[in-house]
């Protein structure tokens, strides 16, 4: 049994190169998806039908379909249509559009759960609409759906193995490969297995320090809302300084 762990490990530098492989995947999948559900959920929120009517169906679409099947689709149908991508470039499209549809509704109730006095207290001072998103509404929504955006990002990691269906050579793939080779399948599939574990947890620890230092000190809802009473009465004085002036 020892022996066979032993035979087993001599592959270790492939195992470490496919790992590699589908943390890259992974990570460019999920710019890819961050990008598309900011988008999404901009759509979702417009005040014109169209652009919700095209994030609504591109959701319900990509949400109530086999992220494998949007693999097959995104391999097979994308070059015939004259769109030449390699596996890789199909499994990243596939990965990011799929979890896209899952970031559009993250966002968006993150985005809706920022109280309406934040925007509200940012027009009174004059913020831009542009001011306001990036420096009152996303910070504050982006702590809100951090834990679910992280959580997003392992289901990417763990859903690379799927793309061993379309001969990605990823950490599922190369380990299919190496047991068809020496017939190990409990050992291969059990390091395979401790190297997903690891990049997960790997992930996760960077998640929580980066969400640490990003979102130090912790807002505080109470002292949010005082500081937004603050500035609107500062505006109102000025206000009324400004008549009385007049």
């Amino acid at each position: 049994m020892f022996a066979d762990w032993t035979y087993a490990l001599r592959d270790w530098p492939t195992y470490l190169t496919a790992a590699w492989l589908s943390l890259k995947i992974s990570l460019a999948a999920f710019a890819l998806a961050f990008l598309l559900g900011m988008l999404g959920a901009f759509a979702r929120r417009s005040r014109y039908a169209l652009p919700r009517v095209i994030a609504a169906a591109y959701v319900e679409v990509i949400r109530n379909t086999p992220v494998l099947l949007q693999m097959f689709v995104a391999y097979f149908a994308l070059p015939s249509a004259g769109l030449k991508i390699s596996p890789v470039q199909a499994g990243i499209a596939a990965l990011g559009v799929n979890v896209g549809a899952y970031l559009t509704e993250i966002f968006r109730a993150g985005i809706q759960a920022v109280p309406s006095g934040q925007r509200e207290a940012a027009r009174v001072l004059a913020l831009s609409p542009i001011q306001t998103f990036t420096r009152v509404v996303f910070p504050q929504a982006l702590r809100n759906v951090y834990p679910a955006v992280v959580n997003q990002l392992i289901q990417i990691i763990l859903g690379s193995s799927l793309l061993s269906a379309i001969s990605v050579p990823e950490l599922t793939g190369t380990a299919t490969v190496i047991n068809s080779r020496n017939l190990l399948t409990v050992q291969v599939f059990a390091i395979a297995a401790a190297l997903y574990l690891i990049l997960t947890n790997l992930v996760s620890l960077l998640a929580a320090v980066v969400g640490r230092v990003a979102f130090k000190p912790p807002l505080r809802p109470v002292s949010t809302s005082r500081a937004a009473r603050q500035g609107v009465l500062r505006a109102i004085r000025r206000g009324s300084l400004a008549r009385r002036e007049a």
